[in-house]
């Protein structure tokens, strides 16, 4: 393997564990708020998606960043939704 993916990999589980940690200490009446809010920067993960989309020597690139861009999509709607949901609580009828 290439030590650079080996690097990747490594950063990837410690941020999965760090974040499992982190969000599992959130109290659940703070949780929605907050995953909602961060939800719509996955519209950074978009971006970055789309830079691995532009053509490159590797197809397998392409179809990563392509599953890249829907899942980010269906995060940033899916946040916004929910947002839009929560925000609709707070109305008075």
């Amino acid at each position: 393997m290439n030590g650079g993916i080996l690097v990747g990999l490594y950063l990837f589980v410690l941020a999965m564990l760090a974040g499992s940690e982190i969000i599992h200490k959130v109290p659940p009446t703070l949780h929605t708020p907050l995953m909602s809010g961060a939800n719509a920067i996955s519209g950074i993960t978009i971006i970055g998606a789309l830079v691995i989309v532009a053509p490159r020597e590797s197809s397998l690139a392409e179809w990563l960043g392509l599953v890249a861009v829907i899942m980010a999509m269906i995060n940033v709607v899916g946040g916004f939704a929910v947002t839009d949901r929560m925000l609709q609580m707070f109305k008075r009828k």
